[in-house]
């Protein structure tokens, strides 16, 4: 229950006497104040002090959300200070304080204090000022000056000096369409051009020769959600594949609810008749289909080629393609105009996106976010792979879905593979799957991962190669086993291994959910690497196709989260007879559909070793069902269904989650959890502050636990907790996830800060704490 007390209680009962002005005569209504989040010098508050270095916003001041605010300027602090000024031609007859505060609050005039509020109120309340009060004023210019301290929960102050007879509406604070522009920024995002953004080919397990890559400068527009057409004239230009809110975007602009976002650019479209040597039977000539991608748009959108509508889309983080070819013009340039709706909200898949930021949500993104690229493909083409292996047995097996195949008579693949220069297999057989056999396989493991290049040829029932493709494959197995003490432990090639990973959130500070170049997403892994982790657990979120090349081939396991929606159910971890949230019969739907095409975009990649499908409880609804589901689905990996969610008997993995330090609720197993491996999902997230390296220095930090006192107290903290993750290593736990890389936006409990440029604890450092975990032992 919310509480409000009047110190001075006899400003309630105080009123004036003298007869009360007509509104016009009432004091003038100011809604702008400078504003400063660190404490002021002595006399802040009294007339002729210098606040011109504050900075100044509209009223009030707070966080969207907080019952009864009308934000016009965000505070997240635990303190602010305000002042604003006013001319008085004449005294109020009646005047009266109009305000709204959560939570305690100062209030002065000219320097008196004149009032005083403690907790915090729900809607705007208005109190006459006593005689006493009153005499504070002055005809000609006044300050009220204010000062509020926050401690829990949402945080509002505004304050108007009224006429109590004369109480003035206050206006609506204007829509906020900026994010928060931090001074942060990557080395890599610092090198960021039209003409280098994003120019690796973006789906790596399918490369073919030719393609064209649309990043770069487009035109873009904001508009009435309801606009169906074109602008005619676009607001300037943004640069994809960055989103809109971003810094390396060159826009920073919100989307709201109410708007929708349009691109335009113009592109050459490629040659329709192509001739493509090889194969058996030599070369064939035949018509070729232009194909546009988009690795990533976020969350509805419709695209027109000259006008003419190509395709719709639903879903903010998986790639999806158009076939253009009949929307083309023969000659010259196409023009491609792309628009989008992002509510962020109801039970969108959305993730840490926010639609007000805290603690650990973070900036909404809009629009584009991945690469936007067109190729061109025969008639009778591949148009998805599909590539799993048996470390046992030393297979490869590759599988095709087919473009037009009512066209083909009989076709086939014809699949080799090779090993550097070396072919070492090669096999026809039907798109259904090719298996081959390769002779004294070398399997992927983190430490060794080793991967086979492969050449996939679509070929007609005569035998020409109409198609081709290349790919790779790294051949290992994912599992379980019962170690000597009955507890689940996990298997990679049939060997215990001990899952250790940081908790990955993926967002950068210029590009947000954009990396801000592929070199970015390189080091990261790299570095991962060298500090002793064999695994990531990418949270939340689906990055671009080359990052899990890069997992595949640097080699790191990966346990991948479905990005969340909401509502959620009440949160009960592990504890017996859960509830799931209750999710109409279409928003399931949209759910299961991205959750399928997550798992078709990823199941080829070997460094994938985990499906999550519910963190926390967010938005989990229909467990079993879904767990159920998922294993069906790909039972080659291991399914977590809900890390450190409500527990529910289903899938592979009983998974809590427990800060600052590692812990596991056994007591609450009682045979509930034979047969599932036991992790701790989450834990530490020990939190350092990094002054100059901070997203917002003005903005309440989150972190778990209280801060340490300095670098040192940190270090021994991080120490800590992972000699307590050995001792229950020992005790049965088959795996630990940390909390987290980086600092993101207004959490420091990252082992980088945000910018990626001060590393708090050194590789070798962390390696060195993390061997006990990931040797091999005697599980």
């Amino acid at each position: 229950m919310r509480r409000l007390t009047f110190a001075l209680a006899a400003l309630l009962a105080a009123a004036c006497s003298v007869p009360s002005l007509a509104a016009a005569d009432a004091p003038p209504l100011v809604d702008v104040a400078r504003y400063a989040f660190d404490r002021p010098a002595d006399g802040w508050q009294k007339p002729g002090f210098d606040a011109s270095e504050w900075q100044e916003g509209p009223g009030g001041f707070g966080t969207p959300g907080t019952d009864g605010a009308r934000v016009g300027t965000r505070w997240t602090t635990d303190e602010i200070w305000l002042r604003k000024t006013f001319e008085l031609k004449a005294l109020p007859a009646k005047p009266a304080l109009l305000l709204s505060h959560d939570e305690d609050a100062e209030i002065y005039l000219n320097g008196e204090k004149v009032a005083e509020f403690d907790g915090y109120v729900t809607e705007y309340f208005t109190v006459p000022l006593s005689q006493k009060a009153a005499g504070a004023l002055k005809v000609g210019e006044n300050v009220l000056a204010v000062h509020c301290r926050q401690t829990n929960g949402g945080q509002f102050i505004d304050v108007h000096l009224v006429s109590a007879d004369a109480v003035p509406k206050l206006p609506a604070p204007a829509p906020n369409t900026e994010p928060f522009k931090t001074e942060l920024i990557t080395k890599w995002g610092a090198e960021v051009t039209p003409e280098n953004a994003w120019t690796e080919y973006p789906r790596p397990q399918m490369r073919r020769e030719q393609w064209t890559n649309l990043n770069g400068h487009w035109d873009y527009a904001i508009a009435p959600l309801k606009a169906g057409a074109p602008p005619e004239e676009y607001d300037g230009e943004i640069l994809v594949p960055y989103p809109l809110e971003s810094k390396l975007s060159g826009v920073q602009r919100l989307l709201s609810p109410q708007e929708s976002l349009w691109y335009r650019r113009t592109f050459e479209a490629p040659a329709r008749t192509s001739h493509q040597s090889g194969g058996i039977g030599g070369g064939v000539h035949s018509a070729r289909r232009t194909l546009l991608h988009f690795e990533a748009v976020d969350y509805r959108c419709e695209a027109w080629v000259n006008g003419t509508s190509v395709g719709t889309h639903v879903g903010g983080n998986l790639p999806f393609s158009f076939d253009v070819t009949d929307a083309l013009n023969e000659e010259g340039e196409n023009e491609l105009v792309l628009r989008v709706e992002d509510a962020t909200g109801d039970y969108q898949l959305r993730g840490k996106q926010a639609l007000q930021t805290s603690a650990i949500f973070y900036t909404r993104v809009s629009g584009i976010w991945g690469t936007v690229w067109t190729e061109t493909v025969p008639v009778r083409s591949i148009e998805d792979l599909t590539i799993s292996t048996d470390a046992e047995a030393g297979t490869i097996t590759v599988a095709a879905d087919v473009r037009f195949p009512l066209q083909f008579t009989n076709p086939l693949l014809r699949v080799r593979a090779h090993d550097g220069d070396r072919r070492v297999a090669g096999y026809i057989g039907r798109v259904g799957g090719v298996e081959m056999e390769i002779l004294d396989a070398k399997l992927w493991t983190p430490d060794s991962p080793h991967l086979y290049d492969l050449t996939v040829e679509l070929m007609d029932g005569q035998g020409n190669v109409v198609d081709t493709v290349y790919s790779y494959a790294g051949i290992r197995d994912v599992g379980m086993a019962a170690g000597p003490d009955g507890h689940q432990r996990f298997t990679l090639n049939g060997e215990t291994v001990f899952h250790l990973g940081p908790l990955d959130q993926g967002w950068w500070p210029d590009g947000l959910l954009t990396p801000p170049s592929d070199e970015a997403m390189v080091w990261e892994i790299e570095w991962l690497k060298s500090a002793g982790f064999n695994m990531l657990r990418k949270h939340i979120k689906v990055e671009p196709r080359r990052y899990y090349y890069h997992c595949d081939r640097l080699g790191i396991m990966v346990w991948q989260d479905q990005v969340s929606g909401f509502p959620n159910p009440p949160w009960t971890r592990l504890a017996p007879n859960p509830k799931d949230a209750n999710w109409p019969a279409v928003a399931h739907a949209q759910y299961m559909a991205e959750l399928e095409a997550m798992i078709s975009l990823l199941e080829s990649h070997p460094s994938i070793v985990s499906w999550v499908p519910f963190n926390e409880a967010w938005g989990q609804h229909r467990t079993v069902e879904v767990g159920d589901w998922t294993k069906r689905r790909d039972p080659s990996r291991i399914v977590n269904v809900a890390s450190g969610g409500n527990w529910w008997p289903s899938g592979d993995v009983v998974d809590y989650h427990s800060y600052p330090e590692p812990d596991f609720r056994f007591g609450q197993d009682n045979g509930r959890f034979d047969g599932y491996a036991k992790v701790i999902g989450e834990y530490g997230g020990h939190g350092l502050r990094v002054r100059g390296h901070e997203y917002d220095p003005n903005i309440r930090i989150f972190s778990y636990g209280d801060l340490p006192e300095d670098e040192a107290e940190y270090r021994r903290r991080y120490a800590g907790s992972a000699k307590r993750l050995v001792d229950l290593k020992a005790r049965g736990i088959a795996g630990g996830v940390y909390t987290q890389t980086t600092d993101v936006e207004g959490e420091i409990n990252g082992l980088m800060t945000y910018d990626r440029k001060v590393i708090k604890i050194p590789a070798e450092d962390l390696a060195e704490l993390h061997r006990p975990l990931v040797e091999p032992g005697d599980d």
